[in-house]
């Protein structure tokens, strides 16, 4: 039996291969490992269907099932609502809410004024969202800025917890993980130390997430997986005066307690609710705008690589497709990627005359604009991405030139 069968069996819901005429799909909103994520209409409005092809769960058939579950169970105002699924001959489908208001950080930017309190207001939601995943024995294992998402441009919109594609449903409260999962910079040490992890990596996160929102810049600043282990599990947790001088005492103690290198020690997301700076009553009214939008400044460069790995990436899935209707179309991403890059940097280096280290995760450095090598790295990852079939020399020329050219305008 098929895996919508067995659905089909286990939820009671009608044969699922005639829905896909419903949905009418439009633009590409991302990639990933296993398939894409587009924007689609149906008589409903406008939702996301994120689309995996089977022959990458080939055998792990079990993953989608369980991401079907958790979706399904989850009825949060602060969680992205399930909507529909169903499959067709080569794919899976899952429907969920769009949430069009933007990601947290760039909707913040757009504001007039920021302050901590509205930090920790902000906060506070996500960490309700977190609390009824962890009452629910589900672990989220990718909390970060980019998964917290506003449903609409409204000013009063909900903030609402995105993308459980790696988040994993406990059988038991004693159950221990042991894959690797999370993103960069934001999974705790034992999930990259391989110990064993479960609720307390969502704390975690919480705690880089908190700290990033009222400075500006990550808590931890290593670029290579060894460094950041080593800083992490040591806890090196440093709160530069220049940047958290303005920043409430209790601000900085509720970061401490979940950036504990220590699982065991973390508060859970109960406790952690009960905090006194959650509820916004010790917070300052210190506006946090200018260090938001200069972590917003960073992560567009980064974006810029980015644009380059989603255009391979759908390339990549383009080969893979056996129904043209879901092919991704010319404009879902750049016509020259590598250029688009290559403006973002560009437009980045003076946008509203910002500090931007050359070490992005870092805390922004006094005096200069982006430099020479930060443009270095940046073009160097970006030739990397779109020519990797290179040898390395021709792609170190190409890096070259390239870098060359954009100083010299």
């Amino acid at each position: 039996m098929s895996l919508a069968g067995m659905l089909n069996k286990l939820h009671g819901q009608p044969d699922s291969y005639d829905k896909k005429s419903k949905y009418q799909m439009g633009k590409t909103l991302g990639a990933g490992t296993y398939g894409i994520v587009r924007e689609a209409t149906c008589p409903e409005g406008k939702v996301a269907v994120k689309i995996i092809l089977k022959k990458n769960v080939k055998g792990n058939e079990q993953m989608v099932y369980d991401e079907l579950e958790m979706l399904q169970r989850m009825k949060h105002p602060h969680i992205v609502r399930f909507h529909d699924w169903f499959e067709s001959r080569d794919k899976y489908y899952i429907v969920t809410q769009l949430a069009t208001g933007g990601e947290l950080f760039d909707r913040i930017c757009e504001k007039g004024k920021f302050t901590e309190k509205d930090a920790a207001e902000t906060i506070r939601q996500v960490l309700d969202a977190v609390n009824y995943l962890h009452h629910n024995n589900v672990v989220h294992r990718d909390l970060k800025p980019e998964n917290l998402l506003y449903l609409t441009k409204e000013p009063d919109s909900s903030l609402v917890l995105a993308d459980f594609g790696i988040a994993k449903m406990l059988d038991s409260k004693n159950e221990v993980l042991t894959t690797m999962a999370g993103s960069f910079g934001y999974a705790a040490p034992e999930v990259m130390l391989k110990k064993g992890h479960g609720k307390p990596v969502d704390m975690w996160s919480m705690g880089v997430i908190t700290y990033t929102l009222l400075c500006g810049y990550s808590p931890f600043r290593s670029e290579n997986l060894a460094d950041l282990i080593e800083e992490c599990k040591n806890g090196r947790l440093i709160f530069h005066e220049r940047y958290w001088k303005d920043v409430s005492k209790d601000a900085k103690e509720f970061i401490t307690l979940l950036l504990q290198p220590n699982p065991d020690k973390r508060p859970t997301s109960e406790d952690a609710l009960k905090h006194v700076w959650l509820s916004g009553k010790t917070a300052s009214d210190h506006n946090l705008i200018p260090e938001i939008r200069a972590y917003v400044a960073k992560a567009r460069l980064r974006r810029g690589i980015e644009l380059v790995k989603l255009a391979n990436r759908i390339e990549a899935l383009k080969m893979q497709e056996d129904d043209e209707e879901d092919v991704p179309g010319e404009a879902d991403v750049p016509a020259n990627a590598r250029q688009a890059a290559g403006e973002a940097v560009a437009a980045h280096s003076t946008d509203r005359g910002l500090t931007i280290p050359a070490t992005t995760t870092g805390p922004p450095k006094a005096g200069g604009r982006l430099s020479k090598l930060a443009k270095s790295a940046i073009f160097r990852e970006v030739v990397l991405a779109k020519v990797r079939e290179m040898k390395e020399v021709e792609a170190q020329k190409e890096f070259e030139r390239t870098a060359s050219e954009q100083v010299k305008k």
